[in-house]
């Protein structure tokens, strides 16, 4: 074949080595590519209006040269609707048309000049204008138009062509990478050894050492519940609790004695299922002579725990004392332990008396979804009511709701520019006028951003503080109570309250600024008071006290009071938005969206909303998704709580495995009805709990 290689190395089976990496990706696996879905608006304007968001309204050569030598070529009116150009003139103006060359124009205001040329197409003008431009702005608004497509020359394995021709035991290194942790666990397993090169295999001294490391660390992996993950899935895509049960394997891997561990919330997204096998494995980490400290509000973590540590009564001022410590037979037998009430029964979240019952002309539908590990899926999800889709984790909860459900209707509603995931098609859209997606990203990446800024509380707190007499004289104006602008605030860290010293080969550190000692503002500001505050001072108030101290000023307590009823009465109004933990970003969010009129024909997506709510706070969330869908509005939840998903009206259990072995409907109806299905893990372990 005229072919040679060389001796076969590890670095060549590394996607980080230029040795190995596709020279057409550089080891990625993935490139941008235009899409026509997202390049297109309105079907309905003409090019002239628009209709290609990329050029927006052609001016200039674009419009007086090139659009004419198109509209000949291709026989089509640049002023009619996009929809009424036939289908060869848009897949011409899409894709270019490779051969044939087009002679285009140019008017000069003394003659005429002619050249020939190519038309490349909208898609690939956008593609090449993306690689070829140094400037990150147009790079990053080019990006609004493009997808990520598996690379066309390694097909998203990221290795070369020799790398990936070589097999073993039938499969390449590109293949094994995309099997899910247990398939390749079976693999490596089923692999033959030979000794002293008799038989058929692999030779044993040197295969059976790495097999063995192989084949245990897999093992890890699947014991902390990741037996879904594909080997080759990016870092990126990984939730906050795989991410950490990933780290957790490594350890226990590593074996090493007399080490303290610290975890935070380990259950996270982990189906009840999966959660005792957690549980096994960190108490492996402990008989191996280590300490693991584990700060967690599932019931089933507390009560495997050899010492417990309850800190409380409350949140906030109210809290931040021990209540009680000792094992969990102590903790409830605690009278003043919130926790140990909810252990011993004495509180808890009842199950409703009555249920919304699923009306059949109010239904949304997915028709056919397969994106990731659906089966050619179809559902109809009952609209005003409180819906929890469910199943163990990997089984293609988050696909079906929010790769698919979610941004096909912000796409239909709000013409995102987001591309669902494949599926047939949707009905019952028109029922709906708002969806609403409220997730647990960030509300603010600096410290800039605060729960007062967010919520627009911010807004008629300044406002109150210059109607002061004092503001009055001084003639401060609402800019004057913002940390955003000049005028009032603190010119040394420019409103921040601290000022970030960058540390070589660490991340960077925020110190209190020396001069405004954090409170972002300067003196002239802070001399204008409000029944004694400064702005700055109510800033620092909790939510709990600002209740009190805006008592009379019903604009703000009402904001306030949402606050709390998500059960955010502790953190603090001004509060850095980089401090608060995902749950609380997204209860943040949730208050903002309770705050504002809804139509009664809104659809709320909340994934995994209790992540690290104590069962109280699960309570207080709970009462405020359900007096939404009181007023005729839809809650739909991706759920592993079970105090949550026995509160549902409707559920929607998916599986019944992860991974490729799940994207199936295991069950759906009335909890009652999916705690009868035997093959459903989530009505197994529902029906323990509505027997309670």
């Amino acid at each position: 074949c005229g072919l040679s290689l060389p001796e076969l190395e590890p670095r060549q089976f590394s996607f980080n080595s230029p040795f190995g990496a596709c020279a057409e990706c550089h080891g990625v696996g993935i490139r941008r590519e235009a899409n026509a879905d997202l390049v297109l608006g309105d079907p309905s304007i003409s090019i002239l209006e628009g209709v290609v968001l990329p050029w927006g309204e052609p001016t200039g050569y674009l419009r007086k040269v090139v659009l004419p030598t198109l509209a000949r070529a291709f026989k089509f009116d640049p002023a009619a609707p996009w929809r009424d150009h036939s289908p060869a003139a848009r897949k011409a103006l899409l894709d270019g048309v490779t051969g044939r060359k087009l002679k285009f124009q140019v008017e000069g205001s003394k003659s005429r000049d002619d050249y020939e040329s190519e038309w490349e197409g909208i898609l690939a003008n956008v593609a090449r204008r993306y690689r070829e431009s140094a400037s990150d702005s147009v790079r990053t608004q080019l990006e609004a138009y493009m997808i990520e497509e598996p690379c066309r020359a390694c097909g998203g394995k990221r290795l070369k062509p020799e790398a990936l021709a070589v097999h073993v035991g039938g499969r390449g290194i590109g293949d094994v990478v995309d099997l899910p942790v247990d398939r390749a666990l079976e693999f490596f397993a089923g692999l033959t050894l030979r000794s002293r090169g008799l038989g058929r295999g692999l030779e044993a001294e040197v295969a059976g050492p790495i097999l063995k490391e192989v084949c245990d660390r897999l093992r890890f992996l699947r014991d902390v519940g990741l037996e879904y993950l594909t080997l080759g899935r990016s870092a990126g895509s990984l939730s906050g609790g795989e991410a950490q049960r990933i780290r957790l394997a490594t350890q226990i891997g590593s074996r090493l004695t007399g080490v303290l561990y610290v975890l935070d919330e380990p259950s996270i997204g982990l189906h009840q299922r999966d959660n005792a096998r957690l549980l096994a494995t960190l108490k492996e980490l402990r008989d191996l002579g280590n300490t693991v400290l584990v700060v967690e509000h599932d019931e089933e973590t507390i009560r495997a725990a050899d010492h417990v540590v309850d800190l409380g009564p409350r949140a906030g001022r109210f809290g931040g004392e021990v209540v009680v410590e000792g094992t969990v037979d102590d903790v409830i037998a605690c009278q003043a332990s919130l926790t140990g009430r909810y252990l011993r029964r004495e509180l808890r979240i009842p199950v409703p008396s009555r249920r919304r019952p699923a009306d059949p002309q109010r239904m949304l539908g997915i028709q056919g979804a397969t994106a990731n590990n659906l089966k050619d899926l179809s559902v109809d999800i009952p609209l005003g009511a409180f819906v929890a889709v469910t199943g163990v984790s990997g089984s293609g909860k988050s696909t079906l709701v929010t790769d698919i459900l979610y941004q096909a209707m912000a796409r239909q509603l709000y013409r995102a520019r987001v591309v669902p995931g494949p599926h047939r098609g949707m009905t019952g859209v028109e029922l709906i006028d708002k969806v609403i997606e409220i997730d647990q990203s960030p509300i603010g990446r600096t410290p800039r951003s605060n729960p007062a800024t967010y919520t627009g509380l911010f807004t008629p707190i300044r406002e109150l503080f210059t109607q002061l007499p004092e503001a009055k004289i001084r003639g401060y104006g609402p800019g004057r109570f913002s940390f955003n602008v000049k005028g009032g605030r603190c010119e040394a860290c420019e409103g921040d309250g601290l000022v970030k010293i960058e540390m070589h080969f660490l991340p960077d550190v925020y110190v209190p600024c020396e001069v405004c000692k954090g409170r972002r503002y300067n003196r002239e500001t802070l001399e204008v008071r409000y029944k004694g505050r400064s702005i700055a001072e109510v800033l620092d108030l909790t939510v709990e006290d600002s209740l009190e101290f805006f008592e009379a000023q019903r604009r703000i307590a009402e904001r306030l009071e949402l606050l709390n009823d998500v059960g955010l009465g502790y953190i603090h109004l001004g509060q850095a938005a980089t401090t608060l933990s995902g749950g609380e970003a997204q209860r943040v969010k949730l208050a903002t969206e309770l705050a504002k009129r809804d139509t009664g024909r809104t659809l709320y997506i909340l994934d995994e909303p209790t992540t690290g709510l104590h069962f109280e706070d699960v309570r207080l969330l709970l009462e405020v998704l359900h007096r939404l869908v009181d007023k005729g509005n839809s809650v739909l939840v991706i759920e592993h709580n079970l105090d949550v998903i026995k509160t549902a009206d409707w559920i929607i259990d998916l599986g019944p495995e992860g991974g490729d072995r799940g994207g199936e409907i295991v069950a759906q109806g009335t909890p009652g009805a999916v705690a009868q299905v035997g093959r459903s893990y989530t009505g197994q372990y529902l029906r323990k709990m509505l027997r309670d």
